[in-house]
């Protein structure tokens, strides 16, 4: 019977001490990175590792595989992305008879699995192609939220101002979203994120670009968060929780969505500027990366 992943992975571990050099590089790579192991061939995960493919090659046969195809079936198989619908829940039934902390498990991943599909269940694609045509048609696409819900417009700019440059993240620093929408106007958009206990300052923002004629796009739990907020689009999310603050789940969902549809919006443009952004990272060390053996020259 073909190992797990796990196990293939376990073994690696504890066998890593004991191989020749280049496979202990090897071996890390795919400890490391088991998805892209289990998805490119042969040639170009040793051209990112720096060795040889016969490197690979000897890994397998040393993990008991005839084959470099044969090793990396497995870490293909985990890559259950695509078709974890239709796996069920059994491992969730599995835990039904078990002690309090596995039935607390079981209740935290039900309402999470819950959370996140009602958000995408709500995702409408004609209100979603309408926010991001706001979005990518304005001069500049201001991103806003605060406390708690701060993360998830720090992560949506980090990632998308590479699909769009135009976005901003605001505030920029300790002051009011107020104070870096002064010089907004009618050709820029307001991305607007809260929910339930929605924050002032957003609300003031969003009032604020309303004044100024500004496409705003809100991603909340309700449609209706105060009087005087009259979004051009609003993105409803789930937010339900079983402890005592709201569930990001949904809206994250929601906004890897989004990500997704800019990156299709920007086409080539965006994935340029995602490689000039990872090798201006690379360059200057912002990664950890493990000391790997220069290639050697074939005589």
């Amino acid at each position: 019977m073909t190992p797990t992943l796990m196990a293939l992975t376990d073994q690696l571990r504890r066998e890593i001490d004991q191989m020749p050099a280049q496979m202990q590089v090897a071996a890390k790579y795919v400890v490391d990175h088991p998805g892209d192991f289990g998805l490119n061939p042969i040639r170009e995960t040793a051209d990112r590792i720096g060795i040889s493919s016969n490197v690979l090659v000897r890994l397998a046969q040393r993990m008991g595989f005839d084959s470099f195809d044969a090793f990396r079936q497995p870490f293909r198989r985990a890559l259950t992305t695509d078709s974890e619908d239709r796996l069920g829940q059994g491992w969730l039934e599995a835990s039904a008879g078990q002690d309090p902390f596995h039935l607390a498990q079981v209740k935290f991943a039900q309402n999470e699995m819950n959370v996140v599909s009602r958000s995408l269940r709500l995702m409408d694609p004609h209100l979603t192609q309408h926010a991001i045509g706001h979005m990518v048609s304005a001069r500049r696409c201001y991103v806003t939220a605060t406390r708690s819900s701060h993360a998830l417009a720090y992560y949506f700019h980090y990632a998308g101002r590479m699909a769009h440059p135009g976005l901003q993240l605001v505030p920029r620093h300790m002051g009011s979203a107020i104070d870096d929408l002064v010089e907004a106007t009618d050709e820029d958009c307001l991305f607007a994120i809260t929910v339930h206990p929605y924050s002032a300052d957003t609300i003031q923002s969003m009032r604020f670009a309303r004044d100024r004629s500004m496409r705003i796009v809100l991603l909340s739990d309700s449609e209706v968060i105060a009087p005087g907020v009259e979004p051009d689009v609003v993105l409803p999310v789930s937010t339900r929780t079983l402890h005592p603050f709201s569930s990001f789940s949904g809206a994250m969902a929601v906004l890897e969505c989004l990500l997704g549809h800019l990156f299709e919006a920007s086409g080539k443009e965006a994935r340029d500027r995602v490689e000039q952004y990872q090798k201006a990272r690379e360059d200057t060390g912002a990664y950890w990366r493990p000391g790997v053996l220069p290639k050697l020259r074939k005589p």
